[in-house]
């Protein structure tokens, strides 16, 4: 249900975008902590600049800077079980005395 919507960038520029940006957010934010400002002051301001930076990463993937194609999804079970059922079995002896 949650993978439904989950809005993934991918490795794209606008993915790149927020993580580098909430590095960059969160890391001044710890900085002023630890330098001794106060901790929920700081703690609305990273969440506040984390909120727009997703913002800002939403509108580039718009734009087209971000996954062009759809999310790879893996192959179930029984899609793996029918490929490995199509397999050569000419591979098994090796396989056998390999274990």
């Amino acid at each position: 249900m949650a993978e439904e919507h989950h809005d993934d960038h991918g490795n794209t520029l606008s993915a790149w975008f927020l993580t580098a940006s909430w590095i960059v957010v969160w890391a001044v934010a710890g900085a002023a902590i630890i330098a001794g400002q106060n901790l929920v002051t700081w703690t609305v301001v990273a969440l506040v600049a984390s909120v727009a930076c997703a913002a800002v990463a939403g509108v580039m993937k718009k734009a087209g800077m971000g996954r062009k194609a759809p999310r790879p999804v893996p192959m179930t079970r029984e899609e793996y079980e029918a490929l490995l059922a199509s397999a050569p079995v000419e591979d098994a002896p090796a396989k056998a005395t390999a274990a």
